[in-house]
C-alpha cells in the first residue's frame, strides 16, 4: 500500500519553527512504522533525525507522537495508524522536551527528574546471608514497576506538565520511585520523602490517566503514582 509520512522537520541551526515535510513510500501493512522511518533516511532524506537502538520495543529510544498519541515506532504496524482509506500517518517529536532535531528531544529534565527520585536500593542494614530474602507475595508489589523503559511516552503524554505545571517530576519519576519504595528490601522513604512529598512531586497528578494508556509496556502507571501517594501519607502519619 501507499502511504504518506507527514513528519514534523526541526533543525534549530536553521529553521525559525517547525514545519511538516510529507514523504510517499510503499509500505505493507505488517511493516513497522520505525521502517517506514528508516526507508525514508536511507532513500529519501538522509538529514531526517531521530533515535533507534534495539528495535524490539525494548530501549524506548524511538518514542515519538503518531496520529496525536505517543507510541513506539518499532512496535507501532503500519496497519495500526493507516488504512486504504486514510494512508497518511502524521509523526512528531515527543511533547514537554525541547526539539533537538525533527522528531529527537533533549531529554535532559526528564533523566534529571528520574535521578531525583534515587531510584536505586537503599539499605545499610547487613544482609541476612548472601541475600535479602523476599516471598513473592512481596516481589508483587512493585513488580509492575519493574517494567519501566524510560521511554518518557507518559512524561510526554501528562496533561499537567503540557499545560499547568511543567515542573511536576512525572510518571516515570514516580513509577521509579515507587519500584523501590514498596521493596521490601528498601529502607529509602525519607531520602526520597523531599522529592516526593514536594508540591511538584506526587500531588501535581490528577489522575487523566493518559500515562497508562500510552505506556508501551503497560504498567498502570496511575495505580502506582496513587500507591505512591498513599504510602507518603502513611508514613508521615506514623512520624
Amino acid at each position: 500500500m501507499k502511504i504518506t509520512l507527514k513528519i514534523q522537520r526541526f533543525n534549530k541551526e536553521k529553521d525559525e519553527k517547525p514545519y511538516f515535510q510529507e514523504f510517499e513510500l510503499e509500505a505493507e501493512p505488517t511493516d513497522r512504522l520505525l521502517d517506514a522511518l528508516m526507508s525514508v533516511v536511507t532513500n529519501l532524506d538522509g538529514s531526517l533525525g531521530l533515535r533507534k537502538s534495539c528495535a524490539h520495543g525494548i530501549c524506548g529510544s524511538d518514542a515519538m507522537v503518531i496520529n496525536g498519541i505517543e507510541r513506539l515506532a518499532c512496535k507501532t504496524l503500519i496497519k495500526d495508524v493507516a488504512d486504504d482509506n486514510n494512508s497518511a500517518i502524521t509523526v512528531e517529536p515527543l511533547r514537554c522536551m525541547p526539539v533537538q532535531k525533527d522528531l529527537m528531544v533533549d531529554q535532559g529534565r526528564f533523566f534529571e527528574t528520574y535521578r531525583a527520585v534515587k531510584p536505586f536500593l537503599i539499605n545499610e542494614e547487613p544482609a541476612d546471608g548472601k541475600e535479602r530474602i523476599q516471598t513473592p507475595e512481596e516481589r508483587s508489589r512493585f513488580d509492575d514497576a519493574t517494567k519501566c523503559i524510560l521511554c518518557a511516552a507518559c512524561y510526554s503524554s501528562c496533561p499537567v506538565i503540557q499545560e499547568k505545571n511543567p515542573a511536576f517530576i512525572g510518571p516515570a519519576a514516580v513509577v521509579n520511585a515507587a519500584r523501590f519504595l514498596f521493596d521490601s528490601r528498601d529502607r529509602g522513604m525519607e531520602e526520597r520523602l523531599p522529592v516526593l512529598n514536594d508540591e511538584n512531586g506526587v500531588w501535581p497528578c490528577e489522575n487523566h490517566f493518559n500515562c497508562t494508556r500510552v505506556c508501551p509496556r503497560d504498567i498502570k502507571v496511575t495505580k502506582n503514582i496513587n500507591l505512591t501517594k498513599r504510602e507518603i501519607k502513611n508514613y508521615n502519619v506514623q512520624q
